[in-house]
């Protein structure tokens, strides 16, 4: 079956921090998500928790979520980037390469209103697109019933 990024796609962040912040939103995390970045924060898992994340009531059950600043700017975000972007989350590294952006080509072009990456810069071919769809779709989130 043929897709609209069969020939592969263009996208290089260019740095505008919209998909970090500017509206509300949510980053869940997985368990691996979790230890990757309390690891890389020289903390435990609990104190991580405690201070970088929140509980968001989903109705049936409850997921884990980076907190944001008052702003909605990630807790990670600073002036000079992302504070942990070697071991920022999956849902993080795997943007735009997302299955509701990559519906359509419609979906996409309508991504690239708010993100001046997408169709500009790297080269991704199908296959790094499938690689990153399939690695989110793995990373399944933390869920507390």
């Amino acid at each position: 079956m043929s897709c609209f990024y069969e020939q592969g796609l263009k996208f290089s962040c260019q740095g505008c921090r919209t998909c970090c912040g500017v509206d509300p939103g949510f980053v869940f995390l997985s368990e691996n998500d979790i230890m990757k970045m309390a690891d890389g924060l020289s903390m435990g898992r609990e104190k991580f928790i405690d201070t970088y994340c929140r509980y968001v009531d989903m109705g049936n059950m409850k997921m884990i979520s980076l907190k944001e600043k008052k702003n909605y700017d990630c807790i990670f975000l600073t002036e000079k980037g992302c504070a942990v972007y070697q071991y920022r989350p999956v849902q993080c590294a795997t943007y735009p390469f997302w299955s509701h952006i990559l519906e359509s080509p419609q979906t996409w072009k309508e991504e690239g209103n708010s993100c001046p990456g997408i169709n500009r810069g790297e080269f991704h071919s199908k296959e790094d697109i499938e690689n990153a769809l399939a690695t989110r779709l793995s990373n399944n989130p933390v869920v507390i019933l």
